[in-house]
């Protein structure tokens, strides 16, 4: 796992029985949540390169739109967030290095408290119970204060305008005005964080 980058905010800071399994899928539950997972295979199909390239050189000329549901049901727009600086992360349960940097992400994320910045975490996961079950544990292992807003691409009222995605993570960084001001594919690089600490 990576060690966290912290920001520096301007204002400071298969078993035998049947039990065994329902132990052992737990723990595996667990690990995955908190980032520490066996690696699986990283999610780069080359042929939708070419796609995503275009898709990308379309929103650079247009406001980023997300809109649809967080996972607790509550409605959410993007655009609600003008005026903050947003950090927008398309993930999913079943790719190694997003599980990875979580703790990275969170851990800044509080770092950034009381200032105008927000992340939003888009998961798209094939399932719904996948995020629901990673959701779960982080309530019940994860401070309040490290927790972002969690949105489900697959849901029926998600809608965006930011294309495929040929490689996870990836991500936007939103400015105050709403404008997409860099794009991350792969990890999200500690220089990002100087980035949004420029922006605020």
């Amino acid at each position: 796992m990576d060690t966290a980058h912290r920001a520096s905010p301007p204002a400071g800071p298969h078993s035998v029985s049947r039990s065994g399994r329902t132990c052992s899928g737990l723990a595996v539950a667990a690990l995955i949540a908190l980032g520490m997972a066996a690696p699986s295979q990283a999610q780069t199909p080359p042929s939708s390169m070419k796609a995503e390239s275009v898709a990308a050189a379309r929103v650079a000329a247009a406001a980023p739109h997300i809109e649809g549901k967080t996972v607790e049901g509550k409605p959410f727009r993007l655009s609600s967030l003008k005026g903050k600086v947003v950090l927008v992360l398309y993930w999913s349960t079943g790719c190694a290095v997003c599980r990875d940097k979580m703790p990275e992400l969170r851990t800044n994320y509080e770092g950034w408290a009381g200032k105008p910045f927000e992340l939003v975490a888009v998961s798209t996961d094939a399932r719904m119970q996948d995020v629901l079950d990673y959701e779960a544990i982080i309530s019940r292992t994860v401070a309040t204060r490290q927790r972002f807003v969690q949105l489900w691409a697959g849901d029926s009222s998600y809608r965006d305008n930011l294309g495929q995605h040929a490689q996870l993570p990836a991500g936007y960084l939103v400015d105050k005005s709403g404008k997409i001001v860099e794009r991350y594919l792969g990890r999200i690089p500690p220089e990002a964080w100087d980035r949004i600490a420029d922006l605020l």
